[in-house]
């Protein structure tokens, strides 16, 4: 694959298409298996009430991959990011409910760089709270 966006089309301050992305604990569950991160704070309730959270959270990598997957949509190509990084700011809680939680994403180009590459700034957000900071991936434009 190659990346589908070319660098000479891009501007900074181009918006990137926003997307949601709904967590459910079965979601949860689903991810605890593909990473074998079973800690009991993303599944039992009980448990992560008793450590001092207000719920069940998401895991934190699961919610920086699902804010990549902006970048990764817009760019065509999962292999065009060249680097990827975030701080965890606050959790996802996901309630035991039917609604679950949504992580809503949007992104920026932030800059030009050298070599065919742009800085993608991204904001996630969930229950009106920023999620994740200085979430940022450079990417390799065609």
């Amino acid at each position: 694959m190659t990346a589908k966006i070319a660098y000479d089309d891009v501007e900074v301050g181009a918006e990137l298409p926003a997307q949601a992305f709904p967590v459910t604990r079965a979601t949860l569950v689903q991810y605890a298996g593909a990473s074998g991160d079973f800690n009991p704070i993303h599944w039992n309730e009980k448990f992560a009430v008793e450590v001092g959270l207000p719920d069940v959270i998401a895991h934190g990598m699961f919610t920086m991959a699902e804010a990549i997957r902006v970048v990764t949509d817009w760019v065509g190509d999962p292999g065009a990011v060249v680097e990827y990084g975030v701080r965890f700011t606050k959790p996802v809680v996901v309630p035991n409910d039917d609604k679950g939680a949504t992580i809503e994403v949007s992104g920026k180009v932030a800059a030009k760089l050298g070599d065919n590459t742009v800085r993608v700034d991204l904001t996630a957000m969930s229950a009106g709270q920023k999620v994740l900071g200085m979430s940022r991936a450079v990417v390799r434009l065609a």
